[in-house]
């Protein structure tokens, strides 16, 4: 085991302290700022996801250490402005992660351990946002989500407070109604109307108990897997086959995935 003198982590803010050295660190590195990072993080984010879509956990070990390296990055350059360091970021964390486990952390009370867990987590994270004057349930929902995710956590916190429909048919009549408004909408509206509609959608299907995101993310890999499958059908030429062609080429391949 690693003495605390020569922990991994030490190793790693040791190696972003070098690359931001001024006079001998690299180029690419001190270029970089807040702004200019966040989409590395955004992206290492989404490559530990795949890897556990993918089960690759050696490739998961990899990536997370990518992840970890963008904490280590944004808060060197906090450290050096003066603002914080990495062992304040990991302060902030371990004290809110005790604030939201007071069944684990603090002194039992009764009353508590029949609370859903998520009911209690939901809970403490409004107290935390009262406590940071947010007032509003739409507070804290980060832009930078996706915009299905982040879609689908508005609706939730609109629901938090009644704000839903009682059973999916009434989301299902919303669907339809702001699809006939899309067919109808003229160039100056096209895109608001597009907007509700994809809206609506993952209305519905959060109705019926899906993740939108997780829902469309398996949807994307199967039009993959069956594009890819027609491609191979068509050894070459599929891009010159007509219309009518291809789609016999598509379920073709339905046809060979049931099988």
């Amino acid at each position: 085991m690693n003495s605390d003198e020569h922990r991994p982590i030490d190793r790693l803010l040791a190696v972003m302290a070098r690359l931001r050295d001024p006079e001998r660190g690299c180029e690419w590195d001190l270029a970089q700022d807040f702004f200019t990072i966040a989409p590395y993080t955004i992206e290492e984010a989404y490559e530990v996801a795949d890897a556990i879509e993918r089960e690759a956990m050696d490739e998961l070990r990899e990536e997370l250490g990518d992840l970890l390296l963008q904490v280590v990055f944004h808060s060197r350059m906090a450290e050096e402005r003066g603002l914080f360091a990495f062992d304040d970021v990991a302060e902030v964390i371990c004290a809110k992660m005790e604030a939201r486990h007071p069944h684990i952390f603090g002194p039992k009370t009764t009353g508590t351990d029949g609370q859903m867990d998520e009911v209690r987590w939901e809970a403490l994270k409004a107290k935390e946002r009262e406590a940071k004057g947010q007032q509003s349930a739409m507070d804290g929902v980060a832009r930078a989500l996706p915009a299905l995710l982040r879609a689908e956590k508005l609706q939730k916190r609109a629901a938090r407070d009644g704000f839903d429909w009682p059973d999916p048919s009434g989301a299902a009549d919303k669907l339809a109604e702001e699809a006939i408004e899309l067919a109808e909408a003229g160039d100056a509206t096209r895109e608001e109307e597009a907007g509700d509609l994809l809206f609506a959608a993952v209305n519905l299907v959060r109705a019926h108990g899906v993740q939108p995101e997780a829902a469309l993310r398996a949807a994307n890999d199967k039009f993959e897997r069956r594009y890819r499958g027609m491609e191979d059908l068509a050894k070459g030429t599929f891009p010159s086959l007509d219309l009518d062609a291809q789609e016999a080429l598509w379920q073709a391949v339905k046809r060979s995935e049931k099988a």
